[in-house]
């Protein structure tokens, strides 16, 4: 019984929002950061040179609040 209440316990979602709101701002800060490498392959395929900056952002956005109200959530 302890092992589901670890599992499904009163936590659940806000724990998977903080994990969403964190990997989307890291996934999106390090795409605006270290764009990934050109190579001739990239650049027939239609891929962008770089991530959108101002999506990117807003993202990043979207992910602190997010994990914000995750994170206030836990610690109430």
């Amino acid at each position: 019984m302890l092992l589901a209440d670890a599992l499904l316990g009163d936590n659940l979602l806000p724990l998977l929002v903080l994990a969403l709101g964190a990997a989307m701002v890291v996934g999106y800060g390090l795409a605006l950061v270290r764009p990934p490498p050109q190579t001739p392959e990239r650049k027939h395929q239609g891929e962008l040179p770089r991530a959108p900056v101002r999506r990117s952002l807003v993202m990043i956005a979207i992910g602190l609040v997010a994990g914000a109200w995750a994170l206030a959530s836990l610690l109430r």
